[in-house]
């Protein structure tokens, strides 16, 4: 598995036990540190240190800015509010808005792991609802921000 998906599994998870479960996310982020494999997949596995980082400051960061990334999910879930989005899915969308907005991943790896990840673990509706939502995130935030920062 990559560690970068295995990364953003891990973040999701974080993420949702912070939401739901009403933790810290410095708390939950914690109980990662020794490592982390999917369930599924056998028996935790140590983090690389850039992996490791990279978590980190997925974790905090789209925690931090959950805020920026509801009003983006607002303004692009047409006839839906965050109250009524499935857990799993707003977090899928807050790690993807922040990783969009705050990385420099290309935008299609951002897009199809939060997509994949939907998959895995919402409905394969959800699939569809999170590429819709972080498409127009894409090309009506992102592209245009990229336009007006010009070349260095």
């Amino acid at each position: 598995m990559a560690s970068r998906h295995k990364a953003r599994q891990a973040v999701l998870q974080i993420l949702y036990q912070a939401e739901v479960g009403r933790q810290r996310v410095e708390e939950v982020v914690a109980r990662y540190a020794e490592g982390w494999t999917p369930p599924e997949d056998g028996p935790p596995e140590p983090w690389g240190e850039d992996d490791w980082r990279f978590l980190v400051r997925l974790s905090r960061g789209a925690w931090e800015s959950r805020q920026e990334a509801d009003a983006l999910i607002e303004r692009y879930a047409e006839g839906w509010s965050v109250d009524r989005l499935a857990r799993v899915d707003l977090c899928i969308l807050r790690m993807a808005i922040h990783e969009l907005l705050h990385f420099d991943t290309p935008p299609s790896v951002v897009i199809n792991e939060a997509v994949e990840l939907a998959k895995r673990y919402s409905t394969e509706d959800s699939g569809r609802f999170v590429n819709g939502i972080l498409g127009r995130v894409y090309r009506e935030v992102v592209v245009p921000r990229a336009q007006t920062a010009g070349p260095l």
